[in-house]
């Protein structure tokens, strides 16, 4: 059975960066979108972004616009997730899965298939 397994979590000071990857193993990411996705304690899980199949579309939500970056290395099956200027606020626990609607658009991903997460933290 495939998977998708996040990594690059940790702790971070505001203002620092970070770069998650979401790897998938015994199936090939090439044809799928990608989103990632958050969940801060008491809240909802919230699309952050998304990558189309081919990387053509992307997608961001206005709270990440202009300091988080996706791509996608489908020779390493992985798709990244670059984050800069982190803020206190983008503490939450980071998913990957599979985007049911494909990243196409403007529309956050809806997750199909999901990996297990990795922890972020901003504080000082």
């Amino acid at each position: 059975q495939g998977q998708l397994v996040e990594s690059g979590g940790g702790l971070v000071q505001p203002g620092g960066s970070l770069r998650l990857s979401c790897v998938a193993s015994r199936f090939t990411l090439d044809y799928y979108a990608i989103g990632w996705f958050r969940q801060a304690p008491g809240k909802e899980r919230e699309g952050v972004s998304c990558i189309s199949s081919s990387g053509g579309n992307k997608y961001y939500v206005d709270s990440v616009k202009g300091r988080f970056t996706i791509s996608r290395d489908n020779a390493k099956n992985t798709v990244y997730l670059q984050m800069n200027s982190l803020k206190p606020e983008d503490t939450a626990v980071y998913y990957c899965a599979t985007d049911l609607r494909g990243c196409l658009g403007d529309y956050p991903p809806v997750g199909d298939y999901w990996g297990q997460g990795t922890q972020v933290t901003v504080s000082s």
